[in-house]
């Protein structure tokens, strides 16, 4: 018998399921918190997981999300230059504000309101990769053209 999904895995699903897509909902004993983590869990390479990494808009004070290899350290230079202003780390009060998720487990989409999105370039070298789906331990497989289209990104250079 299998157990059911936290709920904010459960809120992924749903989330998924407006945008309308079915995913597969997959939950690890092990905490997937990190890329390498997340990557040893799904049995993958750690370029095929998906990054879901909040930052604001220097000047803006606007929430921007950045989905990024986890291959990739994000250059903060370079994808303020992207972006159009220079980007920081708000602290987890703000993102939990913003996404409706603790870090570690924030989703590409589902999130407490719309964010503008960019996507790391990178992420497309794959036919599939996992995203956090609600919590540290809860992933989900999507074709990253897709994940793309679903979250309005814009596919960028993000990481030098």
């Amino acid at each position: 018998m299998t157990r059911p999904l936290p709920p904010a895995s459960d809120r992924v699903r749903e989330a998924a399921v407006g945008l309308g897509l079915a995913i597969e909902i997959l939950e690890h004993h092990a905490p997937t918190r990190t890329a390498e983590e997340a990557a040893a869990a799904c049995g993958c390479e750690v370029a095929a997981i998906v990054k879901s990494l909040v930052f604001a808009g220097h000047q803006s004070g606007e929430p921007l999300l950045l989905l990024v290899s986890g291959a990739n350290r994000v250059d903060e230079a370079l994808a303020g230059a992207e972006i159009g202003e220079a980007i920081i780390r708000p602290d987890g009060k703000a993102v939990r504000a913003w996404t409706s998720f603790a870090i570690g487990g924030i989703p590409p989409f589902g999130h407490g309101r719309i964010l503008k999105t960019y996507m790391d370039e990178d992420l497309l070298r794959h036919e599939r990769v996992w995203a956090a789906a609600g919590t540290p331990s809860t992933v989900f497989p999507i074709d990253p053209h897709v994940l793309a289209r679903v979250t309005g990104a814009r596919v960028a250079r993000l990481s030098g």
